[in-house]
């Protein structure tokens, strides 16, 4: 089942709550800006309208009413103690979402092509955040620069043992959290990527 983690600042001893989406937030969900206006709160934490519209370089109409839309389907929340006065900051409700494989193969193609929109967007924001990663190593250490990590691998499978083998992943990676507090000098958030899927040896 895909999932969508972006960075936790805040370590935890156990695996993030995740949004298990249904359809009908699927399609709520897919949206471009919807999906940038979630993803930046998740990242860089509450924010206005007006200050989510500067970031994503949109007009504060579009970000304030595409905000309340997440809002109504449980994406996003109000966060009480930074507003003042007439002022209206949102935050994200979760740290991230998980996807069920029954969307690709939903009678509804509404629901097929939301699905999709979604996992394109995915793929096109780990896309940008290597090429980042990659446009700006010079401004980290050497040591950052050895710890990261672009690998890739072929290894033949059945269904079964792929679904082990991510499962085994996410549960190493969770196994990491908590470890390190966000004090901790040279420190920083550590971004990971899993991609599996199966290819054509034709």
């Amino acid at each position: 089942m895909p999932t969508t983690d972006p960075q936790d600042g805040d370590p935890v001893a156990k695996p993030p709550q995740l949004l298990d989406i249904d359809a009908r937030g699927l399609r709520a969900l897919a949206h471009p800006l919807r999906l940038n206006l979630l993803n930046s709160l998740r990242e860089s934490g509450p924010a206005t309208a007006s200050g989510l519209a500067e970031r994503l370089g949109e007009s504060s109409g579009a970000t304030s009413y595409h905000l309340r839309q997440l809002a109504a389907y449980g994406f996003v929340e109000d966060d009480p103690t930074l507003g003042k006065g007439r002022e209206r900051w949102w935050r994200a409700v979760h740290v991230g979402a998980s996807f069920g494989p029954e969307f690709l193969y939903d009678p509804d193609p509404e629901v097929r092509g939301a699905m999709g929109n979604v996992l394109q967007w995915v793929a096109s924001v780990h896309a940008q955040e290597v090429g980042h990663w990659i446009g700006t190593t010079q401004d980290w250490s050497r040591a950052w620069f050895e710890a990261s990590d672009l690998s890739d691998f072929k290894v033949r499978l059945t269904p079964e043992l792929s679904r082990q083998l991510a499962d085994e992943i996410h549960a190493l990676i969770n196994s990491y959290r908590g470890r390190v507090s966000e004090e901790t000098e040279g420190s920083a958030v550590v971004r990971t990527h899993l991609h599996m899927f199966p290819r054509s040896t034709s």
